[in-house]
């Protein structure tokens, strides 16, 4: 019989992508007055793999990935994509966004997306929200699977990711000490 267990808490990180690169200041400060103090930016990452957000933001688009200092519960990760679905909102023109902001946590083992729309991968997790399993840590480093979407199989995304795993588990480590 298994036995359950508390999960761990997760590292939260967060996608931003859009045409306005002045935006992501704005945005970052919308997101930490819920989320807390960030811990990580990467640098701009041209979001290139798809047109299917060129009508509505426009482009070339650009990506920053913001990773926070507070480590999450796991199932609060529906809540938080509600939380920023509401900001992508504030920031709309004319029911048009100016930002994509996708929530996610990385966790030693995987790094999980969240979205709205459903897919044989993809768990529900609550309040139409559901789970994208999009890299687990394999030989090393995060491995994309048959559904990852492009732009998270470029070896710089994953290398980001890779280093935000090192920075989540020496925050493991400290949180233990305390």
């Amino acid at each position: 019989m298994s036995r359950p267990i508390p999960p761990k808490p997760a590292k939260l990180v967060i996608s931003m992508f859009m045409s306005d690169r002045q935006a992501v200041a704005t945005g970052i400060s919308s997101l930490s007055a819920d989320l807390g103090p960030v811990d990580m930016i990467s640098a701009w990452m041209l979001f290139d793999h798809t047109d299917y957000y060129a009508a509505e933001m426009g482009g070339p688009l650009y990506r920053r990935m913001v990773v926070f200092k507070e480590l999450i519960e796991q199932q609060n990760l529906a809540d938080i994509k509600h939380f920023t679905n509401r900001v992508e909102s504030r920031f709309a023109d004319s029911c048009r966004r100016r930002v994509n902001i996708d929530p996610g946590y990385l966790l030693p083992e995987r790094f999980v997306l969240a979205t709205g729309k459903n897919y044989s991968h993809r768990i529900f997790i609550g309040q139409g929200i559901y789970a994208d399993l999009t890299l687990i840590y394999h030989s090393g480093g995060f491995q994309p699977l048959e559904w990852t979407y492009p732009d998270y199989r470029e070896d710089r995304m994953r290398r980001y990711l890779n280093a935000t795993r090192r920075k989540y588990l020496d925050d493991l480590k400290r949180r233990k000490r305390t």
